[in-house]
C-alpha cells in the first residue's frame, strides 16, 4: 500500500515542479510566480525530487528483503 502512495505523491510533485518552471519562465501566466527567476530555478529541482520519489516508490527499499521465518 505504501508504494502506490509514494508513486502518486512523487508524480504529483513532479507535475507541480514542471508547472512552477513554466510559470517562472513566463510561459504560464496568472500568478505571482510568473516571470520569476526563483521559480524558473526551483521548478526543475522540485520536479526532479518528485521523479526521484516516484522512482523510489517503484523500486522500494534497495536492501530490504521479505522476512522469512524458519
Amino acid at each position: 500500500m505504501r508504494k502506490p502512495v509514494l508513486i502518486a505523491v512523487g508524480l504529483l510533485v513532479a507535475v507541480m515542479g514542471t508547472i512552477f518552471f513554466f510559470q517562472g519562465i513566463g510561459v504560464l501566466g496568472g500568478s505571482g510566480m510568473t516571470g520569476s527567476t526563483l521559480w524558473a530555478v526551483l521548478g526543475p529541482i522540485i520536479a526532479l525530487a518528485g521523479l526521484g520519489l516516484a522512482a523510489f516508490g517503484f523500486r522500494g527499499f534497495r536492501g530490504s528483503k521479505p522476512r522469512q521465518d524458519v
